[in-house]
């Protein structure tokens, strides 16, 4: 690296007084760890104001004095407001709005409007208590990153844990006494006082590093998600619900579809999760549970975690995160942890196929092409949308809603059997829903070491438009065909047994699903 280029690019990232210490500091540097910081590639470097914004991320997420850092270290394993702080900075770019453009939020909050209308023919559940939001991008952030943090808590916990380990174990065990300084990308900065015990350090790394892990993957969802129900769940405090007004409307311009036809769609959606999850008390808390129970089970490779930290580009000061990503540093599930996943897709898949099934019934005499805007949702659950990696990297949960076509087809065959209030009413314990074709060989390869190398085989999922005394037809699993194309093995997907022409027991009595 070319002494210049590094002098230069000091004095853009801290100003011309800051920037010639840092340089006056690099060159008082041992010769070995100056020879280091030179043989870098000059490329790897981060922009100046990538650096600034970091800076003033670490500022506003409470990190300014000796106190900040230890309160920050004592109310728990993630920094909310860093997060907080870095997820706005990215929700609010260039490419964002900060506020909601009138006609866009007029056309979102009429496409609520009549969304609720509509629901009230096909559903037995009352409107959620209060009014739909309209939200923007920065909105988004606000209103949920707080329920991020509660679900990755447990997982931040074991990260710092093994940060903590890991890191004494390079220092030989040696946490007794005091550190004098660290060094922070190419400046050396003295620790005040009360931060030199390595025990409190090292947390501080960990509750750090997961808080910019969070920020980011929040701030990437916030250009992504539509409407606070996309992940399947309530992140959001309205009980009510909310669409992302740019996120919704550029997604509509993105298709050969009338604009107001996919914004209704858009609403109906998010208004009949919000009627569902605000009439159905006992169902956030069983999420919260189910997922509290996945990620207090998290396992961390210390071996990983070291491999991620020596790779770790001492320039960059996010580099760091790689270590805290499950994606790269977890241990494969335990079987209670498998028993888990298994019964939150079930419950996704029931919620999401209610949610289909409400939404085809109140929207087809209204929304001419509903069939395609379905038929895109499925395939987007299918392989995993910005919620679902987001739940990969932050909990270590490949959460998707994988039988959610059995899960319409049977909440489809209920109702016209028994009415929309009948299904409705199997919603009051968690003991009166309907079991998915093969729920029990799914329980046992849940509690089997390899799960994923068990799906229910023995019974063919319902068509989409499958009832009762019917003769169902075989269909395409569109599910199946996407995880084949994205080299994904297809025993993972309960929905890959679909038949094909020549199946010969797609009519089989086991077949049937069971209210």
């Amino acid at each position: 690296m070319d002494e210049n280029a590094i002098h230069q690019w000091l004095i853009e990232c801290f100003g011309p007084i800051q920037g010639e210490v840092a340089w006056t500091q690099i060159s008082q540097l041992p010769e070995e760890v100056r020879a280091q910081l030179m043989n870098q590639d000059s490329s790897n470097l981060p922009k100046p104001q990538e650096v600034q914004a970091l800076m003033q991320a670490f500022s506003a997420g409470g990190l300014n004095t000796v106190s900040d850092m230890q309160r920050t270290v004592a109310e728990g394993p993630i920094n909310v407001k860093l997060a907080t702080s870095i997820a706005l900075q990215q929700a609010n770019d260039d490419s964002s709005q900060r506020t909601v453009a009138a006609q866009d939020g007029q056309a979102v909050r009429s496409a609520m409007s009549e969304a609720n209308l509509w629901l009230d023919t096909a559903c037995s559940f009352n409107p959620a208590p209060g009014e739909p939001q309209v939200l923007t991008r920065a909105g988004w952030v606000e209103g949920t990153v707080d329920a991020w943090a509660k679900f990755a808590a447990p997982v931040a916990q074991s990260m710092s844990d093994a940060l903590s380990a890991v890191l004494s174990e390079r220092l030989g065990g040696a946490l007794d006494g005091e550190i004098a300084g660290v060094f922070a990308g190419p400046v050396p900065l003295p620790l005040p006082e009360g931060m030199k015990d390595p025990v409190k350090l090292i947390k501080l790394l960990g509750n750090t590093s997961y808080a910019m892990q969070l920020g980011h993957a929040a701030g990437d969802l916030s250009h992504e998600v539509r409407g606070s129900f996309d992940q399947g769940i309530a992140l959001l405090k309205n009980p009510a619900g909310a669409l992302i007004a740019q996120n919704a409307v550029e997604y509509a311009n993105e298709l050969d579809i009338d604009q107001d036809e996919v914004l209704a769609f858009l609403a109906l959606q998010e208004v009949a999760h919000a009627r569902l999850f605000a009439d159905v008390t006992w169902l956030m808390p069983r999420f919260e549970a189910l997922i509290g129970k996945y990620a207090r089970g998290v396992d961390i490779d210390l071996d990983a975690v070291e491999e991620q930290l020596r790779d770790a580009d001492a320039m960059n000061p996010e580099s760091i995160a790689g270590a805290v990503n499950l994606t790269k540093v977890g241990i494969p599930d335990t079987p209670e942890q498998q028993e888990a996943m298994a019964s939150l897709e079930n419950l996704l898949a029931l919620v999401e196929g209610w949610v289909d099934c409400v939404t085809w019934k109140a929207g087809m005499a209204h929304i001419p092409h509903i069939e395609q805007l379905r038929e895109m949702l499925r395939r987007e659950r299918a392989v995993g949308g910005p919620a679902e990696r987001t739940f990969e990297s932050l909990l270590g949960m490949q959460l998707r809603p994988k039988r959610m076509r059995e899960a319409a087809a049977l909440w489809e065959t209920i109702g016209s059997v028994d009415g929309a209030e009948a299904r409705d009413a199997k919603w009051g314990h968690p003991d009166l829903l309907p079991k998915l074709p093969g729920d029990d060989a799914a329980i046992t390869a849940a509690n089997a070491t390899d799960a994923t190398s068990s799906t229910s085989t023995d019974a063919a999922p319902v068509g989409s438009k499958a009832i009762e005394g019917t003769t169902k037809e075989p269909a395409i699993d569109w599910d199946a065909e996407l995880s084949k194309l994205l080299g994904e093995d297809p025993g993972d997907d309960a929905d890959s047994n679909l038949g094909d022409d020549d199946s010969g027991d797609s009519d089989s009595d086991d077949d049937k699903p069971t209210a």
